[in-house]
């Protein structure tokens, strides 16, 4: 089964001893502190430096700062500011001065955390009582940074994809692009190609109709995160990665550029995180029903609040199923999702998750590339929309598997110490048949042959991450140090079944009638690979000055795969953010991956390990105390160490290779996200990129311009309306192609804009209407797969309409 180009490219990774110290000195610098520290309830006085924003912001900035949990009302929030906090305080006290005047009280719970309701006539801020039931809307602060569900916004609060230091956009030095719950659930993004089309920067290639491919900065983007443990795609074998359903999702990020220090080895151009949805304390219940175009049925139950009265323990349960037609002639889909997740706070200061989710993908009449580019006369092999290059008997069901749990303890002194294991199983089973290869006569349908083709297999993959985060005293002046260890397994089975290909009498009168073939007389080919690797990572934040922070550090990599033996390979981590005033700060950095190759030479010796790397810098800015974010980024990344094939063969007959520069990628990025004013919410981006090999522009396939614009207004006139829309546009892309009489050449596809739209009512605080149309004036658009020298047609306009029931 073959896989999209591979974007590959030169020279080696430091290995030094005194970059292993550098790590290890960070792992006894954690080490000592939390050794120290008495076990206590993360109420002791913290040091903080929490700037003017939103109270519900400033709220979520100090939890995440203390390592509480706070319940809020958004509805209380609203329209309120805080100056902010600087200090020293204790939980109480913090709470106690950022709500001096607000209206409001935070009450303490008897199983730990808190919850803010309005305050009684000349009632203190802060309460020690069993709360009042409160509204359901939360946000909340834990170690993967502040919960977007309930916040109402199009921008994130604080994360930690970069580096586990919880910080906020503006104070990461790397552009990270993030689709919250609201805009997810404004737009209808119920999958994860809808949201990666709303993420500036990510462009989407579909290979068929079970498999599309992600890429950024010049990239395939093959390393996924879920709730920050790495998990690595393979499209050629593509199992649940690209299907996944949002359902069970708070958030997605995209971490732009290298991202060795947290993810090992991988391509360069970015990582997605996907961020699970978490308990809440006070129990809540959402219901939906969805209808659409093509007989789209979807329901989803989201249930979840505290098992016991004091709220010590606290379960979530989402499960969804949908069923969808395509625009393809009997095309079909069957998604299942079930998600379930236990929080128990073990002592007050220590808590525990638990959590499964599974999902299944079963299609009917998959495609297995697309529809051939060309004619036998070299003209556009121009199909109609509806076309469906699979046989009838041909599918490619993928599932997911997972099982995790996360221990979390935080000390009296600050520091938090975070063990976190999963267990991921991602699947298929595909027996596929395709009329996709060759070019068809325009005067009798002859020229085109099938592919038939099975394949059933599975990674099964195993995580475990442990880490320390807090801050130490050097030199006056307070700094922030994460160090930890992570260590997986990845074993990847396979049974491939080729039954050759069958020539089709006449491609135009195709309609997926195709024999069988009898799989169980053919042989198989088997693989069997397992592939271990661990590190230690540690990343040190230093106050250099109030306007100036530095974040050094690195990861030592050890990497053992098929064929594949590398230890002691040091992934280097620099960055540094400089504040012009309280609201807009300038950045640098410098970050890096690895990527292990088993491509020999002539001598027998295995090539170094590709090396990506990514210079970046730009400004960012966060305005009305967080909730709106921009930001500018130019960028040059680099991927060295590309095998190039030499002619000649290794000393055991294979292929010989050698080492040369590989693909460059220079650019630059805008974005746009948050509040714009107190009814009108804004995602938007811009980005230019081109990528070139020895001068050559490479990468085509993707765009080297690309925009998109997204918001939703709510109307002051007309209470519970929520009206709202947006576009997305990209230039030309080319791919060299087969073509029937000229051999190779370049085929150009035009730039084109998709413009969606959409509208809710609230009709009372529990029901909700939505409506979403996609592509509103049915924009008729492709994109190449120039390894098959194919094309797929865009989705046609697309209606859906959603009943949301909340209790």
């Amino acid at each position: 089964m073959s896989s999209g180009p591979s974007l590959a490219a030169h020279r080696p990774f430091v290995r030094h001893p005194l970059a292993h110290a550098v790590v290890l000195a960070c792992l006894a610098c954690a080490a000592l502190p939390a050794a120290r520290a008495q076990t206590a309830a993360p109420a002791a006085a913290v040091q903080v430096d929490i700037p003017a924003g939103t109270l519900d912001q400033v709220l979520n900035r100090f939890a995440a700062r203390a390592g509480f949990m706070i319940t809020i009302d958004a509805a209380l929030t609203a329209g309120k500011s805080s100056p902010g906090l600087a200090g020293r305080y204790g939980v109480a006290d913090g709470l106690s001065t950022i709500l001096a005047g607000s209206g409001l009280q935070a009450v303490g719970q008897a199983g730990g955390g808190w919850l803010l309701r309005a305050a009684p006539a000349q009632a203190p801020a802060v309460v020690q009582a069993d709360a009042a039931a409160l509204p359901t809307i939360t946000a909340v602060a834990n170690q993967l940074g502040e919960v977007t569900e309930g916040s109402g916004h199009y921008t994130p609060g604080a994360i930690a994809t970069a580096t586990r230091l919880v910080l906020t956009p503006r104070e990461t030095p790397q552009t990270v692009s993030v689709v919250t719950r609201q805009e997810m659930d404004d737009f209808g993004l119920t999958t994860i190609d809808e949201v990666m089309a709303h993420t500036p920067g990510v462009s989407i290639v579909t290979y068929d109709t079970e498999r599309t491919e992600y890429f950024a900065r010049g990239f395939a983007i093959q390393n996924f995160q879920y709730d920050g443990i790495p998990m690595r795609r393979d499209s050629s074998y593509s199992a649940g990665n690209t299907l996944s359903d949002m359902a069970i999702y708070d958030r997605v990020e995209v971490l732009k550029g290298a991202t060795g220090l947290l993810t090992g080895s991988g391509e360069p151009g970015a990582t997605i995180n996907l961020i699970r949805k978490k308990p809440t304390r006070e129990f809540q219940g959402q219901a939906s029903l969805g209808l659409g175009s093509w007989s789209d049925l979807r329901g989803q139950v989201d249930v979840g609040g505290a098992i016991d009265e004091a709220g010590r323990v606290r379960a979530r349960g989402v499960a969804a199923y949908q069923h969808k037609d395509s625009q393809l002639d009997g095309h079909e889909r069957k998604t299942a999702v079930l998600y379930g997740v236990v929080e128990a706070d073990l002592t007050p200061s220590t808590l525990l998750t638990v959590g499964a989710d599974l999902q299944n993908n079963d299609p009917t009449r998959s495609t297995w590339g697309g529809i051939p580019i060309f004619k036998a006369d070299g003209s556009f092999n121009d199909r109609p929309r509806s076309f469906n290059n699979g046989a009838d008997w041909s599918h490619w069901d993928q599932y997911t598997r997972t099982v995790f749990a996360t221990v979390e303890h935080f000390f009296d002194n600050d520091w938090v110490l975070k063990a976190q294991f999963n267990h991921q199983i991602n699947g298929y089973d595909a027996e596929l048949g395709s009329a996709a290869s060759g070019f068809p006569d325009p005067l009798n349908g002859s020229g085109v042959s099938t592919w038939e083709g099975k394949y059933v297999g599975k990674t099964v993959a195993d995580a475990l991450d442990l880490y320390a985060s807090g801050p130490f005293q050097l030199l006056g002046r307070r700094h922030e140090l994460v160090a930890g260890g992570s260590l997986s397994k990845r074993r990847w089975t396979n049974r491939g079944y080729w039954a050759g290909s069958t020539e089709i009498a006449d491609y135009d009168a195709w309609n997926g009638r195709l024999p069988e073939p009898d799989w169980d007389a053919l042989t198989p080919s088997r693989n069997r690979e397992t592939t271990r690797e661990n590190g230690l990572y540690g990343a040190v934040r230093w106050n250099l000055r109030d306007d100036l922070k530095l974040i050094s550090g690195a990861r030592v990599l050890n990497y053992d795969g098929p064929d594949i033996d590398e230890s002691g390979v040091v992934v280097p981590y620099l960055g540094a953010v400089y504040d012009l005033d309280k609201r807009v700060s300038l950045y640098a950095s410098g970050t890096t991956i690895f990527m292990p190759q088993s491509a020999q030479t002539e001598a027998g010796k295995t090539l170094d390990p590709q090396e990506g790397r990514n210079l970046e810098a730009g400004v960012k800015a966060e305005f009305f105390g967080g909730r709106l974010n921009a930001s500018a980024a130019v960028f040059h990344l680099k991927q060295d160490n590309y095998a190039e094939a030499t002619g000649g063969l290794t000393p055991g007959g294979g292929t010989a290779y050698r080492a040369i520069d590989g693909v460059g990628t220079k650019g630059f990025e805008l974005e746009l996200s948050g509040q714009l004013a107190p009814n009108w919410q804004l995602h938007a981006g811009y980005s230019h990129k081109v990528s070139r090999q020895d001068g050559k522009k490479v990468s085509t396939l993707t765009p080297e311009n690309q925009f998109s614009l997204y918001g939703s207004w709510k109307p002051a006139a007309v209470p519970g309306l929520t009206l709202g829309g947006g576009t997305r546009w990209q230039d030309k892309t080319w791919g060299d192609v087969s073509h029937p009489t000229l051999g190779t050449v370049r085929h150009e596809v035009d730039g084109y804009w998709v413009v969606d739209a959409m509208a809710s009512y609230s009709f009372s605080p529990r029901l909700t209407g939505r409506l979403n149309v996609t592509n509103l004036f049915d924009k008729k658009y492709y994109t190449i797969f120039s390894w098959y020298s194919t094309y797929t047609w865009g989705e046609a306009r697309a209606v859906a309409l959603n009943l949301d029931y909340r209790f």
